[in-house]
C-alpha cells in the first residue's frame, strides 16, 4: 500500500498531496479541488482534522468567526477586499465581469443547469453532474437565470 509522501488523483479532478500510510491520508495533506480552491488538514487514518477549507478566490472558511454571507452583511468577497463599485454599476456575482448564462440557463456556482435536461455542465461546458429533485428546486428558486433583467433605480421626477 502506498505510504510516505506523494499525490493521488481522484477521477473527479480532485488532487490530494501529502503524507500517506498504509493507503490512507495520514498526517498533513491537502485535496486540490478542480475549482481551484483546497482543503489542507492534519488526516489521521484517512479523516481530517485541523482543517482549512480556502475556496479559489482565497476566502477561507472558519466554522468559529464565518461572517461572509451571514444575512447581515451580503457583500460578496471580491467587494470586501476591493470595495464596492460606483453607483450605477451593479455587482451580480464574485466574479467580475459575471458569466454570460447560455439561453434559457442558471448559474448554479460551479456552472450552469438547463432545467430541461436537468444537466450542469461546467463554464467551459463540460458536464458535471445531473441535478436531483432537491438541487433542480433548489437552483430555480435561489439562483441566477439567463433571463434576469436587471432595474435601474429611477430619481422620482
Amino acid at each position: 500500500r502506498m505510504e510516505g509522501f506523494g499525490c493521488y488523483a481522484l477521477p473527479t479532478g480532485t488532487e490530494y498531496r501529502g503524507s500517506l500510510w498504509d493507503g490512507m491520508f495520514h498526517g498533513p495533506g491537502e485535496l486540490l479541488f478542480p475549482s481551484g480552491g483546497g482543503y489542507r488538514a492534519l488526516w489521521v487514518r484517512g479523516v481530517p482534522t485541523q482543517g482549512k477549507l480556502t475556496f479559489a478566490d482565497g476566502l477561507e472558511y472558519e466554522e468559529e468567526k464565518w461572517h461572509y454571507c451571514d444575512g447581515y452583511d451580503r457583500r460578496f468577497y471580491t467587494e470586501i477586499c476591493s470595495g464596492f463599485k460606483p453607483p450605477g454599476i451593479p455587482q451580480l456575482t464574485n466574479l467580475d465581469p459575471p458569466k454570460i448564462i447560455p439561453e434559457g440557463c442558471y448559474d448554479c456556482g460551479d456552472g450552469f443547469y438547463d432545467p430541461k435536461t436537468r444537466v450542469v455542465v461546467d463554464y467551459e461546458h463540460k458536464f458535471l453532474r445531473n441535478a436531483d429533485n432537491d438541487e433542480h428546486e433548489w437552483i430555480l428558486r435561489t439562483c441566477r437565470k439567463a433571463w434576469d433583467i436587471t432595474t435601474e433605480h429611477k430619481p422620482k421626477p
